[in-house]
């Protein structure tokens, strides 16, 4: 029989080896260890200014429909522009205005709009000719120009308003010297149209409206240019420069303010006929 001493020492000596195996399970292995660091360091970088967070991202099929949609778009915007740009809106009207600077396939379609809806009066407006340095004189302004081609194609009585303001602005500094000018005759008009080129219909209708005030409604009749077919203006360089300027311009006209001092010049000049 084992002694009581001997019994007692065993059973100690089992409970330090079991003790030894738990910690050891306790314990991670090398290679855990490893891991466990190795991915914090990949969430966490730099000191902790990089972090990797986990994200959702477009499939190769949802890709190609976003394309698909951006192409539908794109199309119907370069289908669309040239028709929102070179807008005609008649309104009711006994007046008809015409921008100076047209060419003469604008002027014979004015002569031919003033025939045909009898118009009691007619305006050119414009400023100073290009290539002049700036204002010289009334008959060497635009207004005037058009007033004399006006006069080439049978149009009797025509009235020109020229504008001294060159450089930015020039539409809204004819816009301005009209207003000025139906101020100083004591004329009321309700509403008139105007006729001018292509694509720059829109912005003259928009920065004409502005000038004239409410009371005065404003239509716009757009002459398309002959050298180039309008419903495929991209085909040609003249059409996409003439779009793209545009385009530019209405959304200046838009969206930055202009000032009146630009016309305070504009509409003085006397009543000079053709």
């Amino acid at each position: 029989m084992r002694s009581l001493p001997a019994v007692k020492s065993r059973l100690q000596d089992e409970s330090r080896n079991r003790g030894a195996a738990a910690d050891q399970s306790a314990k991670p292995s090398a290679g855990e260890s490893t891991q466990v660091i190795s991915s914090r360091e990949r969430e966490r970088m730099l000191g902790g200014l990089l972090v990797r967070r986990y994200r959702w991202g477009l499939s190769l099929k949802a890709k190609l429909s976003v394309l698909a949609v951006l192409l539908v778009l794109s199309l119907i915007v370069v289908r669309g522009v040239y028709p929102f740009l070179a807008m005609t809106n008649r309104v009711s009207a006994d007046v008809l205005v015409v921008e100076g600077w047209v060419h003469l396939y604008a002027i014979e379609a004015s002569a031919a709009e003033f025939r045909d809806h009898h118009y009691r009066q007619i305006f050119t407006t414009g400023g100073p000719v290009v290539g002049k340095g700036g204002y010289v004189n009334d008959y060497q302004t635009s207004a005037s120009v058009g007033a004399d081609l006006l006069k080439n194609v049978g149009v009797p009585g025509v009235q020109m308003v020229p504008s001294r303001v060159s450089g930015r602005d020039r539409t809204y500094s004819s816009a301005i010297a009209l207003r000025v000018w139906f101020h100083d005759h004591d004329i009321q008009v309700r509403s008139l149209n105007i006729v001018t080129e292509g694509a720059h219909a829109r912005r003259t209708q928009l920065l004409f409206a502005r000038a004239l005030g409410p009371d005065t409604k404003v239509g716009i009749i757009s002459i398309p240019n002959p050298d180039y077919d309008s419903r495929r203006w991209w085909y040609y360089s003249e059409g996409v420069e003439e779009v793209i300027q545009e385009s530019i311009g209405y959304i200046y006209a838009k969206v930055v303010p202009i000032h009146e001092a630009a016309g305070d010049d504009g509409g003085k000049s006397g009543d000079y006929r053709n």
